[in-house]
């Protein structure tokens, strides 16, 4: 069965259209140079969104993890 999956799954895999990459590029860019490399510590302390707020995220998920593993105990015992 897992053969019969298999094969179908690489039969259907087959049938795209891959697009074609040549040509896709500009001629004027072709030639340009690689953009310039900047450290990502400027970019990373800009990326945090002012409105989220971490502490009250933490409390949350950790809440969400007890009652997950309260939920996975009360299974365990049936």
């Amino acid at each position: 069965m897992r053969v019969a999956c298999l094969a179908l799954c690489l039969t259907l895999c087959s049938c795209i259209d891959i697009p074609e990459v040549d040509g896709t590029v500009l001629p004027e860019f072709e030639d340009a140079p690689y953009p310039d490399l900047v450290p990502l510590d400027p970019l990373m302390a800009g990326a945090i969104p002012s409105g989220v707020d971490t502490e009250e995220t933490t409390q949350n998920l950790e809440a969400r993890v007890a009652l997950l593993r309260a939920r996975a105990r009360a299974l365990e015992l049936r």
